[in-house]
């Protein structure tokens, strides 16, 4: 064997870099701060979405018309999951990770806390006066007296023989633990209202009732840990909706306020209270709230089919179209009449107004002269009892529509018909005539068990982060020899050796000064 084979085989190895020391690395890299601020970063990043793209739970007529405006910008909006953003697999994610890094974070610190906690502050230096701050003086201080008199400024002392050695701001630790628990406090409460608590939209109309139960929303999220029995089981009935409009000046149709009349049963058992449900002043019932986040107008629409039987009548919820003035589109699905069936396209204007050139527009939101344009009228299978789900916004689907016969109305289109006016339809079909105007709201419910706590967790968040970046950490040490006392100090924190300078001149003049001045 040669040499060169005899040393080859004598070199240690080098380690190889394997599962284990890969899975170190990542753990040691999740749980880092820098990795905790990114996902913290990501986690807010993601949110913005949320505020900016319509969401379902909150908003699901305006989904639908972003889905009828621009399909194809819908459509990737769903893809990535924009309309859902707080229940997308990506935010989920980041949440997870986030969980996962402040609990690799928690750990360690709170181990290294505590063994700082049982450490005493070490000895006092020989020399002080190579301390970034001393100060001498001559005097008959006692190792005794400076002990005391640094305890009564809040420091924590340990004495040796002829020198004090004194700490004190072991609240910034304190408070920068916190704060991670804190954050931890909250996603822990994010998740348990995602578990237990639930969601809902519901449309109602003047008149009409509303109980909590899972067949009476129009949209339920409920939690993982949610049932049918879990709901709270009050009701109410919207008495009147209320809108108030600016009527003069720039800001002419803004509206002012808004206010909705419920008669409210906390159990099916419990006596009718009157409750005003205004915007950011949700019902609330056994931890239960519902708040007021859209209104429109449902305009009432009675039709006759030709064999003279009354085969619709009832208020029909209109999709708004245009916010400034209430203009809003409906659709009248009539799938009982006889011999045909019908269906109406029409535009509802609150306040109808004339146009030169012979068309009708709405120009204030207000009900102040309401009226409806038939845009469309169609006979034929609407296409509703073939047990595929259909949009009230939609007369059919369009390979439907297509199927569907127009009614020709006239050589001229029909003026807008007012309340208490009817359109007769060609061929005997039958009349459609406006009775009335009723007003909808659409309400968000939300149960969420983890709001207080979030509340609580994120208040000790501010009070930590605050502890953390007021408080300084700092030394103080004390020797006396021969009449001659000799003191130093330093600060453990970063930055803040300025503000210590004035701090250590009041300990020098506490510490020189007769025990009547001491504070």
């Amino acid at each position: 064997m040669s040499v060169q084979e005899l040393e080859k085989e004598q070199a240690p190895k080098q380690g190889g870099f394997g599962p284990l020391a890969w899975l170190r690395w990542a753990w040691r890299t999740l749980t880092s701060m820098k990795t905790a601020l990114i996902l913290l970063f990501l986690l807010a990043l993601g949110s913005v979405p949320g505020s900016l793209v319509p969401q379902r739970g909150v908003e699901p007529d305006k989904v639908a018309k972003l889905y009828e405006q621009s399909p194809a910008l819908a459509e990737w909006y769903d893809r990535f999951q924009l309309f859902e953003v707080f229940t997308s697999t990506w935010f989920a994610a980041v949440y997870l990770l986030l969980f996962t890094s402040l609990i690799g974070c928690i750990i360690p610190r709170t181990a290294t806390y505590l063994r700082e906690l049982r450490r005493k502050p070490p000895a006092a230096p020989k020399h002080l006066s190579r301390l970034p701050h001393s100060a001498s003086f001559e005097s008959g201080l006692t190792v005794e007296e400076a002990a005391r008199r640094l305890r009564k400024l809040r420091f924590r002392v340990v004495t040796g023989d002829g020198w004090v050695s004194a700490e004190k701001g072991y609240l910034r630790e304190t408070g920068n633990l916190f704060f991670h628990v804190a954050l931890l406090g909250i996603l822990l409460a994010i998740g348990a209202g995602s578990l237990y608590g639930y969601r809902g939209n519901v449309l109602v109309v003047e008149g009409d009732g509303f109980a909590n139960t899972v067949a009476a929303y129009d949209r339920f999220m409920p939690g993982n840990q949610v049932s049918a029995e879990s709901l709270q089981p009050f009701s109410f009935t919207l008495s009147k909706f209320k809108v108030a409009y600016q009527v003069a000046g720039d800001k002419r149709g803004q509206a002012l306020d808004y206010s909705a009349h419920l008669k409210v049963n906390d159990t099916p058992s419990a006596p009718t209270r009157d409750f005003e449900l205004k915007v950011n002043e949700p019902l609330e019932v056994d931890g239960t709230q519902m708040y007021l986040i859209g209104n429109g107008y449902a305009p009432v629409f009675k039709v006759t089919d030709g064999k003279g039987q009354v085969a619709f009548e009832g208020p029909v919820p209109c999709l708004i179209e245009q916010k400034t003035t209430m203009t809003s589109g409906c659709v009248v699905k009539v799938p009982d009449a006889q011999p045909s069936q019908l269906g109406f396209l029409l535009r509802f204007l609150p306040t109808s107004v004339p146009l030169t050139n012979g068309d009708y527009a709405s120009a204030f939101p207000g009900e102040l002269n309401p009226e409806v344009k038939l845009l469309g009228a169609f006979s034929g299978d609407l296409g509703v009892r073939s047990g595929k789900p259909q949009s009230v916004y939609e007369l059919a689907e369009p390979e439907v529509l297509k199927k569907l016969k127009p009614l020709v109305m006239g050589s001229a289109a029909p003026k807008p018909l007012a309340v208490g006016q009817s359109l007769e339809l060609p061929d005997g079909l039958g009349k459609l005539e406006f009775t009335g105007v009723k007003q909808w709201i659409t309400l968000q419910t939300s149960y969420d068990p983890g709001r207080f706590p979030a509340l609580v967790a994120a208040a000790t968040a501010v009070i930590a982060i605050a502890l953390s970046l007021m408080i300084r950490r700092r030394r103080v040490f004390v020797r006396t020899s021969g009449g001659r006392v000799d003191v130093g100090g330093l600060t453990r924190t970063e930055g803040s050796a300025a503000g210590f300078a004035e701090e250590f001149s009041d300990i020098v003049k506490a510490l020189s000064a007769g025990e009547k001045d001491v504070r």
